[in-house]
């Protein structure tokens, strides 16, 4: 693993960027390493375009601040793409994971981005099948888990069974499980 690993994800009010991040962070810890997830964003509302963002790292992290040259971006919604520099900073060897219908190729270009992987997956088509609402945020994980390797699927299935079966039910928490595992298998990425 890099000294420190920056992650940060866009989204809008209410597809799960807050609790993502503090969820990724959480994962992180369970596998033994240190990690940082919080939360920016201005007035509350559903909607509005907010960012997650975590620090993961086999070290103690003494940084306490956004993140502005991430190694990983996460796209919840590519209706931020062109209204939000949702790429900007991102690493030169870096990775962009998108929740869009566009393959890598499209989404490449319509990001303008060289020399980065870019992966893509229909996270909220899959969140729909799933779990009944298009809600993104946990198929994103399975997808950042194929497409960075930064968290192994095991731990995150593990913690978003005790974290949702605790806070939503048993039921809530499978059909997320279901939705971490489809995408983590129809990721696809160049």
């Amino acid at each position: 693993m890099k000294d420190i690993v920056a992650i940060r994800w866009h989204g809008r009010g209410g597809q799960g960027a807050k609790m993502a991040s503090f969820l990724l962070a959480e994962c992180a810890l369970e596998e033994g390493k240190w990690s940082q997830g919080f939360p920016d964003y201005g007035p509350e509302r559903s909607g509005a375009p907010v960012r997650g963002f975590n620090r993961i790292s086999d070290r103690r992290i003494d940084l306490h601040c956004p993140i502005t040259d991430p190694d990983i971006v996460i796209v919840l919604d590519d209706t931020l793409i062109g209204k939000v520099d949702v790429c900007g900073g991102l690493k030169k060897d870096g990775i962009c994971l998108v929740n869009t219908q566009c393959d890598p190729a499209s989404m490449r270009a319509q990001l303008k981005l060289n020399g980065r992987k870019v992966f893509t997956v229909d996270a909220t088509k899959i969140a729909l099948s799933e779990i009944g609402r298009p809600i993104p945020n946990t198929a994103m994980f399975g997808a950042l888990c194929k497409a960075s390797g930064v968290l192994r699927l095991e731990t995150v299935v593990s913690e978003i069974k005790r974290v949702f079966k605790k806070k939503f039910g048993p039921e809530v928490a499978e059909s997320n499980i279901k939705a971490v595992e489809r995408a983590y298998a129809e990721v696809r990425g160049e």
